[in-house]
């Protein structure tokens, strides 16, 4: 399963964020699988798009980060996927 992960970073620790990610990579548990991600103009958040098929490992890895990080994950369905449910109620 896709989740998109909002990283919303204390503007002041960014340096620090990316001296860990230099210094340890991103830290994933096996099993979670790094897909994209983007970085706002301001630093402030960071949007990862994530896939794995166990929620606790999304869990094991946000606490790796928390202490750098505020985190927001939305569980993700394809566009095709949602309009392909949505057309059988129409």
């Amino acid at each position: 399963m896709l989740f998109m992960v909002i990283e919303h970073f204390d503007q002041a620790r960014v340096k620090d964020i990316y001296r860990r990610f230099h210094e340890r990579g991103r830290m994933t548990p096996e099993g979670l699988t790094y897909v994209d991600s983007w970085i706002s103009a301001d630093l402030g958040r960071c949007f990862q798009v994530m896939e794995c098929d166990d929620v606790s490992l999304l869990q094991e890895w946000v606490l790796e980060w928390g202490d750098l990080a505020r985190f927001e994950i939305v569980p993700l369905a394809s566009s095709k996927a949602t309009a392909a449910a949505v057309k059988k109620h129409l």
